[in-house]
């Protein structure tokens, strides 16, 4: 096992960023001051104060617990969104590769429909047709986005399948799909897996994005980008309200992004060799 590459500040602050988010979301019911349904209408858009350390938003909610809840929401999800993503692609793709021909041509030409689509369109025509739902915000997510996977995972098996431990199992009788699973999609792991990390933030950042629209998470669901959303209303009489999930939701898509950097080098050391 290679060591990640945190000796940089970038890799420690990212790694600080992810493991503070993930805590975040595991804690939330016991970090929360309060429930977050829970409103205090006396207290509607009061500023940071004792009562509510971050202040309190429209119908006096408060904006700790929310931010503090929204974060399990953005872990939720990207990491589901880029999982199934990432499960699809590289298995599609994997497929592609090995057997080749129709089938190759067939998925390939899919993702190239796709990836001519913005996936973020796609995304809010695919929630604004199903409605708002973490569910539907995953499958809206993984909809385009197993076409990167695919199409790495493709490349690798292409430049894996003709190598000798390849030919050495093929010849000791082992089937397609052993030679698949067990031979060349582990050794192809280690893209993927960067792959995988340099797309959390962008999920995270894609869920905020439909959360903002009144898209993503149900109405009443604490999440970042609802609360930006929010807080555009009252920008001048309570800029609180958007500055602190807004901060949150910039932090944490930096942190993993510099994780992601990380990984990069350690799976990857030839990057290291081309860094300026």
């Amino acid at each position: 096992m290679r060591r990640l590459h945190f000796r940089s500040v970038g890799g420690r602050f990212g790694l600080a960023v992810a493991g503070l988010l993930v805590l975040t979301a595991l804690l939330a019911p016991v970090l929360s001051p309060y429930a977050p349904e829970r409103i205090d209408l006396a207290a509607e858009l009061t500023p940071p104060g004792p009562g509510h350390l971050l202040g309190a938003g429209e119908n006096g909610i408060d904006l700790l617990t929310h931010v503090l809840h929204g974060a399990r929401l953005s872990l939720v999800v990207a990491v589901f969104a880029v999982a199934l993503s990432a499960l699809v692609g590289t298995v599609l793709g994997g497929l592609a590769g090995y057997v080749g021909g129709l089938v190759d041509e067939a998925l390939m030409r899919l993702t190239d429909v796709l990836l001519a689509f913005p996936g973020i369109l796609l995304a809010i025509f695919i929630t604004a047709v199903l409605g708002p739902s973490l569910t539907h915000v995953i499958f809206a997510l993984s909809f385009t986005g197993w076409t990167g996977y695919a199409r790495l995972a493709r490349a690798q098996v292409l430049t894996l399948r003709e190598r000798d431990y390849v030919q050495a199992a093929r010849a000791l009788g082992a089937g397609n799909a052993r030679i698949l699973f067990r031979h060349l999609l582990p050794n192809a792991a280690g893209p993927l897996v960067i792959q995988a990390t340099s797309a959390l933030p962008g999920a995270i950042l894609a869920e905020a994005s439909l959360s903002f629209l009144g898209l993503g998470a149900p109405p009443g669901t604490p999440s970042w980008g609802a609360l930006v959303d929010q807080g555009t209303q009252y920008l001048l009489v309570a800029p609180h309200v958007a500055l602190f999930p807004g901060l949150a939701l910039a932090l944490t898509v930096l942190g993993f992004h510099l994780l992601g950097d990380a990984v990069r080098d350690t799976l990857d050391p030839k990057h290291l060799e081309h860094r300026p």
